[in-house]
C-alpha cells in the first residue's frame, strides 16, 4: 500500500506548471460544483473539534473531516496561533491534509494544507460573492491585511472587475507590505489605498474582514456608512466569542453561512438564532438565481471554514499532481505478506535484503 506525499517543493512545481490564476479558478469551480452535488445523506461533515489552549501561547489545534459519497475522506489538521508571524516568523494558520480510501481505510495522499487553506478560503468567498455581490463591483475593502487578505482579493479578482482595494490593518508593517504581496500574486494592476476603518467600509463594494482580533475584543468595524448594496465576506471568526461584525449589521443583513451549524457556535452567526440565517453556501449555489435578487441589499457571508472546501481544493491539487507526475509514493501503511501477522513486515524486509544480497552475489559470479 503506497501513499502519495506532496512536499512544499512539489506544490511549488504544480503552481509553476499550472499557474496561480488557473489553480484559483479550478478551486472556485470545484467548490461551486461540490456545493451543487452535495447531498447530506451521501456526505458527512462533522463539526470540527480539537484543542484550545493558552500556554505557552494562545492557540488552537483542530481536525476537520469530510466524507463524500464516492469513497474518499479528507481530514485536515489545522492550527491557529496568532502570535506566529511576530514570534516565529511563520503563518498564523498552519495545516496538513490527508486523504483516505473508504474501501480499505488506507491513507492515499498527504500534503501541506497551509497554502490550500488560504486558497480555498478566498475561493469560497468568491463563490458566495458571485451570487450576492453586484457583478460590477470594482472596489474591495479589506479589514486585516495578512495572508487571508491576499487570497480574498485574488479570488474576487477572478470574478469581478476589481480596480481598487481600500485597506486597513492595526499593524502598520503588515499594511505597508500588502502591495508587494499582491504584486507577487499577479495583482499589481490593482490600486492600493491606505485608509482608516470607516473609509474602508464606506468605499467598499465588497468588504472582507479577516483579522486575528482577540476573543471578546470585536467587532472590528462599526455599523456606519455602509452602502445599501454592500456585500461582506466575514472570514476571521473561528472561535466562540470571537466576532468581527456588529450585531446590528447581522440583524438587518441577509446572512449566508458556509457551514451554519459550525457558524452558530464560532462564527458571526453565534450572535444570531438559527432562524436568522438566510441560507447555507450549498443552498446559495443551488438557488443562485433566486438569491441573486438580493444584490441590491446588505448581505453577509459568514465563513468559518468548511471541510468540504478543503476536500474540493485537495482534489484539485491531487488531479494536477497526477497529470504532472509530481509527488513521492511511499509505503507508509503496515502491509505485509501475511495480513494476520502484525510482525510479518519484519520478515518481509529480511527476505528482501537476502534477495538483494543473493542477486548481487550472482552478478559478481558472472563477471
Amino acid at each position: 500500500m503506497h501513499s502519495l506525499f506532496l512536499s512544499l517543493s512539489d506544490i511549488r512545481r504544480i503552481v509553476g506548471a499550472v499557474g496561480l490564476e488557473r489553480l484559483m479558478d479550478d478551486v472556485i469551480e470545484e467548490i461551486r460544483s461540490s456545493c451543487r452535488s452535495y447531498r447530506s445523506q451521501a456526505c458527512e461533515s462533522p463539526l470540527r473539534s480539537g484543542f484550545q489552549y493558552a500556554r505557552p501561547a494562545f492557540g488552537l489545534l483542530e481536525w476537520m473531516p469530510f466524507m463524500d459519497g464516492a469513497g474518499r475522506i479528507t481530514i485536515k489538521i489545522v492550527g491557529y496561533h496568532p502570535e506566529n508571524p511576530r514570534q516565529h516568523h511563520i503563518p498564523t494558520i498552519l495545516s496538513t491534509l490527508a486523504s483516505y480510501d473508504t474501501r480499505t481505510g488506507c491513507m492515499t495522499a498527504m500534503a501541506d494544507g497551509t497554502f490550500l487553506t488560504a486558497l480555498r478560503t478566498g475561493a469560497a468567498s468568491a463563490v458566495a460573492s458571485s451570487v450576492l455581490a453586484d457583478p460590477r463591483s470594482r472596489t474591495v475593502g479589506l479589514i486585516g491585511c495578512g495572508a487571508q487578505a491576499v487570497t480574498q482579493l485574488h479570488a474576487l479578482s477572478r470574478l469581478f472587475p476589481i480596480e481598487r482595494v481600500c485597506l486597513f490593518d492595526t499593524d502598520a508593517s503588515v499594511r505597508a507590505g500588502f502591495p508587494a504581496r499582491i504584486r507577487a500574486a499577479g495583482l499589481g494592476h490593482i490600486d492600493c489605498v491606505f485608509a482608516d476603518r470607516r473609509q474602508v467600509v464606506e468605499e467598499a463594494d465588497i468588504l472582507c474582514t479577516q483579522t486575528s482580533v482577540a476573543i471578546g475584543h470585536g467587532p472590528v468595524i462599526e455599523d456606519v456608512g455602509l452602502a445599501l448594496s454592500l456585500h461582506i465576506n466575514a472570514v476571521g471568526s473561528d472561535v466562540p466569542q470571537k466576532i468581527e461584525l456588529p450585531h446590528s449589521i447581522l440583524q438587518r443583513a441577509f446572512v449566508c453561512a458556509d457551514f451554519p451549524e459550525q457558524a452558530l457556535r464560532e462564527g458571526e452567526c453565534q450572535q444570531l438564532k438559527p432562524e436568522q440565517i438566510g441560507a447555507s453556501l450549498v443552498e446559495l449555489v443551488e438557488r443562485a438565481d433566486e438569491y441573486a435578487r438580493l444584490r441590491d441589499r446588505l448581505t453577509v457571508f459568514d465563513s468559518t471554514g468548511w471541510a468540504l472546501e478543503d476536500h474540493a481544493a485537495f482534489g484539485v491539487l491531487l488531479r494536477h499532481a497526477e497529470a504532472l507526475g509530481v509527488g513521492t509514493h511511499t509505503e507508509l501503511a503496515g502491509s505485509s505478506s501475511d495480513p494476520y501477522n502484525p510482525y510479518a513486515f519484519l520478515d518481509d524486509a529480511a527476505v528482501a535484503v537476502e534477495t538483494v544480497a543473493l542477486h548481487v552475489a550472482a552478478m559478481r559470479g558472472t563477471s
